[in-house]
């Protein structure tokens, strides 16, 4: 994966909250890149996205250097990477719930996630809770994960429109996060890549101060420098106010990187 997608992580700490309680963790050489917003008390909530990152950091890693990724399982059809993603993220739970249950200080903490991986000209989505990944293609945004809220829920059942959803204030009832029970329901899925195609993975600092468009406008505007594109998005929603920590990874697919399955390619990866 070396030089095939360029990316850059930021994270800020907003206008009202006193301390950072997002985690962000990039690592392009394997096309891994993981934020999450953690909740609960003093300061549980930076411990909860501290070990979610790291968890799904380490494992993932570890997974990629020690296990053949090409394969796929028989029974649900997805491909290895996509198995590993979502294991990584449940083992973290596994450990966040427990930590919360044994530990005062760690009472009650949680944290939602984002994870994307990237493979054989693919990308593994996996995610918990409303932090969210965009992607921007041919000039149009599009949001690749569906917020588990309660929001969501009732745009889902008809009580709100889209665009009602992005003006409520009631944002912040996430339905499903890492810590809360002793398991969770990790949402995954892939989608082919084609090169340029630009990734926002963003805490909802992000996406409940900015709407859409000016998302849209911002990447658009200045996708020649990522480190320009988050930092105006940090910008926009400390302008608008700033109520919750903001973090923001972006990810852009600059070469093809097709799996190398033949002999020929197992060959050169001996002499690589």
């Amino acid at each position: 994966m070396r030089g095939k997608i360029r990316s850059v992580g930021l994270s800020d700490v907003g206008r009202v909250r006193e301390h950072n309680e997002d985690t962000i963790g990039v690592d392009a050489d394997i096309g891994l890149f993981v934020l999450a917003d953690g909740m609960g008390g003093y300061n549980a909530g930076e411990v909860a996205s501290g070990i979610a990152v790291k968890t799904v950091m380490s494992l993932v890693k570890e997974a990629v250097e020690h296990q053949d990724m090409t394969s796929s399982d028989p029974e649900t059809g997805m491909a290895r990477p996509s198995i590993v993603l979502r294991d990584s993220i449940a083992r973290a739970n596994k450990i966040i719930y427990q930590t919360a249950k044994t530990q005062p200080q760690c009472e009650g903490m949680g944290t939602t996630i984002v994870a994307c991986l990237f493979f054989d000209n693919r990308v593994a989505i996996a995610h918990v809770g409303d932090s969210r990944l965009y992607r921007l293609r041919a000039n149009r945004l599009e949001q690749m994960t569906m917020d588990h809220s309660l929001l969501q829920e009732l745009v889902d059942r008809g009580f709100y429109s889209q665009a009602e959803a992005q003006r409520a204030t009631n944002k912040n009832y996430v339905t499903r996060a890492l810590g809360v029970e002793p398991t969770v329901d990790v949402e995954v899925h892939e989608q082919p890549v084609d090169k340029g195609d630009f990734f926002c993975l963003c805490s909802d600092g992000l996406s409940d101060m900015v709407e859409d468009d000016d998302i849209h406008l911002t990447m658009s505007t200045f996708s020649a420098s990522l480190e320009t594109v988050a930092k105006q998005l940090i910008q926009l929603s400390n302008d608008n106010g700033g109520r919750d920590n903001v973090s923001i990874i972006l990810a852009q697919v600059v070469d093809s990187f097709a799996a190398r399955t033949g002999v020929v390619d197992r060959i050169l990866r001996w002499f690589g």
